[in-house]
């Protein structure tokens, strides 16, 4: 069997807001075409991880690399060329276009129309929903199928590496399972996928490996199953479902 790739490396990652250090030095390695899950309490730095990744904030010190190239310091259009695109936190859809209109606006980096067309294809098999509802403005969409169209968004952009920030967050047990399983669908396609997510025991069930950050550090990470047996994590993240 051959050695699996790197997908994403991420070492000695400091991120400051002001005077509040958010990351205090983390690593991480993501392999290729696996689902990598990031752990942890509100503000332990798990959105910060994101928004670094992508581009959006800048870092005091340390590195990321995609696939072998350092994009610590790169724009973030620029990494959304190469091939990293993020469904943010809070399902930030542009509210009055419509479903179509908005899955379009994530095809911003591909210049290929069939490669365009074929990726409507795909979001639409993924969530038919979305398809039904093509030219409803997303403001009038309902939660969960508004946090559909946040992942379908982050697809048109053809990834290589999906960042997916809270996606079952406010949303009913039923249409998170369906979230979950699309998740586990999108990697069966290859594609590498990083999710942060407050629902550690359903996460750990679709998650290869899985980070847990405390407080700005890596506290524990290992194997997903590993994890989702470990008794303190358990306690402390996992509830008692």
């Amino acid at each position: 069997m051959s050695e699996k790739k790197i997908a994403l490396e991420i070492k000695g990652l400091q991120v400051n807001y002001g005077a509040i250090q958010a990351l205090k030095g983390i690593d991480l390695t993501v392999y290729e075409g696996d689902v990598v899950a990031i752990l942890g309490a509100n503000g332990a730095g798990k959105t910060t991880t994101l928004k670094k990744i992508s581009g959006i904030v800048a870092s005091e010190a340390g590195s990321i690399k995609l696939y072998g190239q350092d994009i610590t310091k790169m724009e973030p259009e620029k990494i959304a060329r190469l091939g990293i695109s993020m469904s943010p936190e809070g399902r930030a859809v542009f509210r009055d276009l419509t479903v179509e209109e908005n899955l379009k606006a994530g095809a911003f980096t591909v210049k290929e129309k069939d490669k365009i067309q074929k990726n409507f294809e795909r979001v639409y098999r993924y969530f038919p929903v979305l398809k039904e509802r093509k030219n409803q403005v997303a403001s009038t969409l309902s939660g969960g199928e508004q946090q559909m169209l946040a992942i379908g968004r982050a697809l048109m952009g053809s990834p290589r590496v999906l960042l997916l920030d809270e996606p079952s967050l406010g949303l009913a047990p039923l249409i998170v399972q369906d979230i979950m399983n699309i998740v586990k669908e999108i990697k069966e396609e290859g594609i590498t996928v990083i999710i942060v997510e407050q629902n550690a025991a359903q996460t750990l069930k679709i998650a290869d490996y899985g980070y847990v950050i405390e407080l700005g550090l890596v506290n524990t990470h290992g194997p997903a199953k590993d994890l989702a047996n470990d008794p303190k994590l358990v306690e402390a993240y996992l509830g008692k479902h």
